[in-house]
């Protein structure tokens, strides 16, 4: 028979409590960090669902902050956009307002001066950052996204600026004499007007386009051979009334018709021409009245082509500018960083420029939210306030107040915008169409964070309540073991037997 004493007992109850405390220390663990188990062997058989869970929500976090920041480009964006926009309305405004051809000491208008600040404002734009991020640079982000508003109207050293640029296309396009055309005299005995280009496959001044007579017996033809050409051979004298229409292409695109009219009225009218008594005399006063006609238009409509012309050079990437001398040059060439500013200074690959700034907001959602400055609608529009702010008219000219109206028309037009090209509002749909996309991609990953969340407690969370119910019991029953151990610590064999001598 064995018996079992008191230090036995002991023994057991202090074994039970050491596993009653280590169950009470994970249970306050678990209430205190709101998890079932610290690693995933704790959690048993449901490990691998919870590490997948886990690595779900990292990456819906990532998401999530990656959607807040291109979020908080796009709406940067769309203001820049929205501003950009505005600059462009306002030196509309300012010139469908403008009042009399008054010029400054710099030969300039109050809507040119304008336009000079207003250039500023819209190349400071387009140097906005998000962040350390210039956002009109393309995939460049760290390169500024265009040069000063100084250099690029001045130039800079050894590289011309759109001023200079401007004086060079205008001596290459003719402008103040007869736009690079050939009207010779009408030759002894001669009865034939000829007009021509002075060169072939030239970009420069007046570029023959067509002519239409209703001279009585004359012969036209044209334009035709290389360099272009027209004749009109008077094969007799024209009526009264008579008409002839020469119609010229300009450096900007643009066209312009001159019509002469036949009249027996000595000096003639503008417009002009006097019949003569014969066919030669009638031919040699049409010869004036076309070289006439035709000065007029390079001093007016021509510098204002040729100006338009210069800043769609200048504003090209890379920039065009005249090759060789300009009053005999022939072609355009390529500007090099030597010798003319690049206004643009961004990336400029042939990605997208939407597609040069890309990321990922969700899970399988992609968005698109790159600029360039050189893009299209903001190319023009840079192009064309600065072209403004940079010619300059002599007050002693004559023709200053026609050829100024001329371009101010011209630019006006373009900022009206061309029907076919972006605008600035394309880009700002693309942007939108963007932000939506980070929107439902946000709310998305928001909804699914919450289910995940859901399903990772169900398998590593706890009931705050019966844990601590069992704490409470754990504690009690640990008390209780406490004291009997401690009782049963006190005793001995003395304790049942019985007194000597009893």
């Amino acid at each position: 028979m064995s018996i079992t004493g008191p230090g036995s007992l002991t023994a057991a109850n202090l074994m039970a409590q050491t596993a009653m405390f280590n169950q009470l220390n994970t249970l306050s663990e678990q209430l205190g960090t709101g998890k079932a188990a610290q690693t995933y062997s704790g959690l048993g058989p449901q490990a691998g669902l919870a590490l997948e869970l886990n690595s779900q929500l990292s990456a819906l976090g990532g998401y999530s902050n990656t959607a807040s920041i291109v979020g908080t480009t796009l709406s940067i964006g769309q203001s820049v956009l929205t501003q950009l926009g505005s600059s462009g309305s306002s030196v509309a405004q300012a010139i469908s307002e403008q009042g009399a051809f008054t010029l400054d000491n710099n030969g300039q208008t109050s809507t040119q001066e304008a336009a000079a600040s207003y250039l500023g404002q819209i190349l400071s734009l387009l140097n906005t950052q998000a962040g350390t991020n210039y956002m009109f640079s393309g995939s460049a982000v760290n390169d500024p996204s265009v040069a000063s508003v100084n250099d690029i109207l001045n130039g800079t050293g050894a590289q011309a600026g759109l001023t200079q640029v401007i004086a060079q296309r205008a001596q290459a396009d003719g402008v103040g004499a007869l736009g690079r055309l050939l009207i010779p005299a009408v030759g002894a005995g001669s009865s034939t007007v000829s007009v021509s280009q002075d060169a072939a496959s030239s970009p420069f001044g007046f570029q023959l386009a067509g002519v239409n007579s209703s001279l009585t017996g004359a012969v036209v033809s044209g334009p035709s051979g290389s360099p272009p050409s027209i004749s009109v051979d008077l094969g007799s004298v024209p009526n009264n009334g008579d008409a002839i229409s020469f119609e010229f292409s300009l450096p900007d695109g643009s066209s312009q018709t001159i019509t002469l009219q036949a009249t027996t009225n000595a000096p003639p009218g503008a417009n002009q021409f006097t019949i003569g008594p014969d066919a030669q005399t009638t031919a040699a006063n049409l010869q004036a009245a076309l070289s006439g006609a035709v000065t007029t238009l390079a001093q007016t409509a021509l510098p204002a082509a040729s100006a338009a012309a210069a800043a769609q050079n200048f504003f090209s990437v890379p920039p065009q500018v005249v090759q060789g001398n300009p009053a005999t040059a022939t072609a355009l060439t390529d500007g090099t960083p030597a010798n003319t500013v690049f206004w643009y200074t961004g990336e400029n690959g042939s990605t997208p420029a939407r597609q040069t700034a890309t990321a990922e907001v969700g899970p399988s959602v992609g968005v698109a939210y790159g600029m360039r400055a050189d893009e299209p609608a903001l190319t023009a529009l840079v192009q064309n306030v600065a072209v403004l702010a940079a010619t300059t008219y002599s007050p002693s000219d004559p023709n200053a107040q026609a050829s100024y109206q001329a371009l101010s028309r011209n630019v006006l037009a373009n900022l009206d915008g061309q029907s076919g090209t972006q605008s600035i509002s394309d880009i700002e749909a693309d942007l939108a169409n963007a932000q939506t996309a980070v929107q439902n991609a946000t709310t998305l990953n928001t909804q699914t964070q919450t289910t995940l969340q859901g399903m990772l407690q169900g398998i590593d969370g706890i009931d705050q309540n019966t844990i601590g119910e069992q704490i409470l019991t754990l504690q009690n029953s640990l008390s209780a073991s406490m004291s009997v151990t401690a009782r049963l610590a006190q005793l001995s064999l003395v304790n049942y037997l019985a007194p000597v001598g009893g």
